[in-house]
């Protein structure tokens, strides 16, 4: 049987999903084998809590975990032993039915009753058993992607805890937190195998930051482009662009560029946003430094904030 997941996940059992997210993906980034390219002992980590993310990170799941239905594994167990109408021994209606008279299942030592049941049923009634047979469990995954990704779309290769590498295409436009299913990519199952969720996650841009569907960006310019105004170069997310900065800018001003923000998914770009700063040389100039003294002298002026 695999670890308690709360333990495998370092929450406690009465962490909100918020937090059980959180945990997982802070151990993803650490134990991810892209970033640990032939350890073992983190592959193994890193499947470990991926199955137990699959589990708590599934609020349905979750709940049968909490009430003893199911095991760390994800398979259903004698939660009322015992108790069935039946009487106690291992053959109370916990077990094998409720007093309502329907089948319950359960596992015992590895062996699914659902699958023994299903083949009989399917035997002696030409398959008529089927709705005994239960579809596979979903598998979850986390994906990080690089702001340029999720703005134009990727195809990439990302391991699952059950040891299967899958091809991912990521869509045009997908949201930080945004979950993909990919159709009978999960675990097998009699009725069908499940599906694979891969929530996706945005990397922080070294330039770029996200407001809504529009980027943000800070762009240095010279103090003689600021005052006389001039053509500056701006990266953006499809590369960069020349800019005519007005004369005198100051700081804090912004320019904007349409349709070099973010992707809605359906074709939709936002605009980027280019916030001006205005830097001073580097290393200083002293023919600056002269220059200001003699206009702090012949021209003072005190700089006041802007409601």
């Amino acid at each position: 049987m695999a670890q308690d997941p709360y333990q495998e996940l370092g929450v406690s059992r009465n962490a909100s999903a918020a937090e059980i997210r959180k945990a997982f993906h802070k151990l993803a980034k650490k134990h991810h084998p892209d970033v640990n390219k032939g350890d073992k002992a983190s592959e193994e980590k890193f499947k470990r809590m991926s199955a137990a993310f699959d589990l708590l990170g599934d609020a349905e799941k979750r709940a049968k975990y909490d009430a003893g239905e199911i095991d760390a594994d994800g398979r259903e167990t004698m939660r009322a032993y015992g108790q069935g109408p039946y009487g106690g021994g291992p053959y109370g209606g916990s077990a094998f039915g409720d007093e309502a008279g329907g089948f319950r299942s359960a596992t015992f030592e590895g062996v699914d009753l659902n699958d023994i049941l299903g083949e009989m049923f399917s035997n002696r009634a030409g398959g008529r058993g089927a709705g005994f047979a239960s579809r596979g469990a979903d598998v979850r995954a986390h994906l990080d992607i690089d702001l340029e990704e999720a703005i134009n779309g990727a195809k990439l290769r990302l391991p699952f805890s059950d040891g299967r590498v899958l091809d991912v295409t990521i869509p045009k436009g997908v949201a930080d937190g945004q979950t993909l299913r990919l159709k009978g990519q999960g675990a097998p199952g009699r009725a069908g195998p499940g599906d694979a969720l891969i929530e996706i996650g945005i990397r922080p841009h070294p330039i770029f930051r996200r407001e809504g569907d529009q980027l943000v960006m800070d762009l240095p310019v010279s103090v003689p482009d600021a005052v006389l105004g001039g053509k500056v170069q701006a990266e953006t997310p499809d590369g960069p662009v020349t800019l005519n900065v007005p004369k005198h800018s100051n700081s804090g001003r912004t320019l904007r560029l349409k349709g070099r923000g973010l992707s809605d998914g359906q074709g939709r770009r936002g605009d980027l946003l280019a916030r001006l700063v205005v830097t001073l040389p580097e290393p200083p100039d002293p023919e600056l430094e002269k220059f200001a003294e003699t206009w702090r002298a012949e021209r003072p002026y005190t700089p006041r904030l802007r409601g």
